[in-house]
């Protein structure tokens, strides 16, 4: 049970130091974003790049988090594949996407991790998702520029 405790204890802080991250990222974009001078169109790419780099400091987190988890605390296991940092960045980059290969398992606790990430990122994915979709339909359409 204290296993399953420092998991969840886990995933609570995770869920909140990248919700927060992506927010940070988002409100720094849309106080930023007008004061750039580049074509409304290339503000797209801003956009674009900003994101995928919020997306990829997540997925490293995640990573992080559960290779600690495993070497640290022996919280679980990754099954499948030589538990090394690589690894587990490469599981969570599949598990954050929902992508879910299943070459990598996790085992044990861990699995508790897997499932929140899964959550977590289909909602940032999404909520960045959206911020695309806004900020196309503000500066796709500007004329001239």
């Amino acid at each position: 049970m204290q296993a399953l405790t420092t998991v969840a204890a886990a995933c609570a802080l995770l869920i909140v130091v990248t919700t927060v991250l992506h927010y940070e990222m988002l409100r720094l974009l849309s106080f930023g974003l007008p004061r750039i001078q580049v074509r409304p169109r290339a503000k797209l790419l801003v956009i674009m790049f900003s994101a995928f780099a919020a997306h990829i400091i997540e997925i490293v987190l995640y990573g992080l988090a559960a290779y600690f988890l495993v070497h640290a605390l022996q919280l679980g296991s990754l099954v499948g594949a030589v538990p090394a940092l690589k690894n587990f960045l490469y599981f969570s980059a599949e598990t954050y996407t929902s992508l879910g290969f299943g070459d990598i398992v996790p085992g044990g606790p861990l699995r508790l991790l897997a499932g929140v990430e899964a959550l977590n990122g289909l909602l940032l994915i999404g909520w960045s998702a959206s911020y695309v979709y806004i900020a196309m339909e503000r500066f796709w359409g500007e004329p001239g520029k």
